[in-house]
């Protein structure tokens, strides 16, 4: 009952006692319900009451059941509505379903049918939600930005390597955006329509690596209850990413390398061999020759892990996808937080083409979603990345003649005020007169860029 509480009904009904029924029966069921007895205040509280499901009578007057149903799908297509009549027919479910209804209901009906009809529509909207979601999240992460020579030859090599079976390392720095191959090759591949799996390895422990990865039997470990499956069999068909494999210890190598050569491998605390059909891509951001020259990682496994190998520059090496990049996280910020922000300024996407990124496209991606949060007009300007240029250290601390110091400190302040003249003046107990003056002596750049520009 806690779960239905959550969901509400709109019941669209012209007989006040049809309508009490029905609304009975769903609240005491725990359903939240709000009945209208006119078709067209129901089209208003589709919209202030967002319900989750629709029942409505089929002949009513104004707007009938069927006009109700379409009026409904042309504006929420995947909101579910469920005709009721007293006039049932084979030929009249047949045509509401055609329209779009989710279902159909004859008058009179039981409690129980009314019920079951309202879950069974409400599991489909659900399961075609989760379906929707998933379907942008691999629309998403499929997504790879840019038109640097740099993407160019990666989005050619994934289209050349996805539709095979052989393993891929890819390799780069953290945030370059190795998971986003990974998933792009799982997408052209055979196996997209299976499982795709993600796991940072760096992230758990040996012994929770090998039971997330293996499973493990009952009472394999303390708290081992159950028998648990693993990645690898859940993933049979589809695509492991197993990321930062180069932080996993010899002792767990020695038994991914068996899987990759075999296909077979053992629960913990298991002794029946299991086999899996599992393609697997992995990535590092360490130089693995240089870890399998000093004996930290197993040398017939690097190869049998990079068939192909992919490496990733770090965003610095391909400013030129910074404006398209930036464009996207734009997009993706809209669709998240519905804070409309439609561009950004050339003085701003300057900042940004200067700034060295060392937290590379997720840095980025962040940089352009806390100043979209922050910002008070339709385009990102550059006083809304002021928080990339922390100031520098204090000037207390350093050594340096008087008019070093006073200029510091005055740079320091204009960074903390986001670059506001009057704001800077005031804290620092001065004239904004007096702050130009300052600024001409001590050649102060009062703005971000000529800032970022100064020799």
């Amino acid at each position: 009952m806690g779960e239905r509480s959550t969901y509400r009904v709109l019941i669209v009904e012209d007989e006040p006692d049809m309508a009490a029924t029905m609304k009975d029966i769903l609240a005491e069921a725990g359903y939240h319900c709000v009945v209208s007895y006119e078709s067209k205040r129901a089209l208003q509280l589709v919209e202030e009451e967002e319900p989750h499901i629709v029942l409505t009578d089929l002949k009513m007057p104004q707007m009938d059941g069927i006009q109700l149903l379409e009026r409904i799908k042309r504006e929420q297509p995947n909101l579910p509505v469920i005709i009721v009549t007293g006039y049932a027919t084979v030929h009249a479910a047949v045509e509401t379903m055609k329209k779009g209804a989710s279902d159909f209901l004859a008058k009179p009906f039981s409690p129980d049918e009314l019920i079951v009809k309202v879950e069974k529509s409400l599991k489909q909207s659900r399961l075609l939600e989760e379906n929707l979601y998933l379907r942008r999240e691999r629309d998403e992460y499929g997504k790879i930005v840019g038109k640097s020579p740099a993407i160019m030859l990666l989005l050619d090599i994934i289209n050349k390597v996805g539709p095979t079976d052989s393993r891929v390392l890819v390799s780069g720095k953290s945030g370059t955006g190795k998971e986003l191959v990974a998933r792009a090759i799982h997408q052209v591949s055979d196996r997209r329509e299976r499982a795709f799996f993600a796991i940072n390895c760096a992230a758990l422990t040996e012994s929770l690596l090998e039971s997330e990865l293996f499973g493990h039997e009952r009472g394999a470990f303390t708290g081992a209850i159950a028998s648990k499956k693993g990645v690898f069999e859940m993933a049979d068909g589809g695509t492991l990413f197993l990321d930062e494999v180069g932080d996993t210890s010899p002792a767990f190598q020695a038994k991914l390398l068996r899987v990759v050569e075999v296909g077979e491998f053992k629960r913990v605390g298991g002794n029946r061999p299991l086999n899996a059909d599992v393609r697997i891509i992995s990535s590092t951001n360490r130089d693995l020759k240089h870890a399998v020259a000093s004996g930290t990682f197993r040398e017939d496994l690097f190869y049998r892990l990079s068939v192909v190998q992919i490496h990733l520059p770090p965003l610095r090496e391909r400013k030129e996808d910074i404006p398209l990049l930036v464009d996207h996280f734009l997009v993706k910020c809209f669709s998240q937080s519905k804070k409309r922000v439609q561009g950004i300024t050339p003085d701003a996407l300057d900042l940004l083409l200067r700034y060295p990124w060392p937290g590379n496209i997720r840095e980025l991606e962040n940089a352009v979603e806390r100043a979209t949060l922050m910002a008070s007009g339709e385009q990102l300007t550059a006083n809304d990345f002021v928080f990339l240029f922390p100031p520098e250290s204090d000037p207390r601390q350093r050594k340096g003649t008087l008019e070093d110091l006073e200029k510091e400190l005055i740079e320091r302040t204009l960074v903390e005020c986001s670059w506001n003249k009057t704001l800077t003046a005031k804290r620092m107990g001065i004239s904004r007169a007096a702050l130009y003056e300052k600024a001409l002596r001590l050649s102060i750049h009062l703005n971000p860029a000529e800032y970022l520009n100064r020799p």
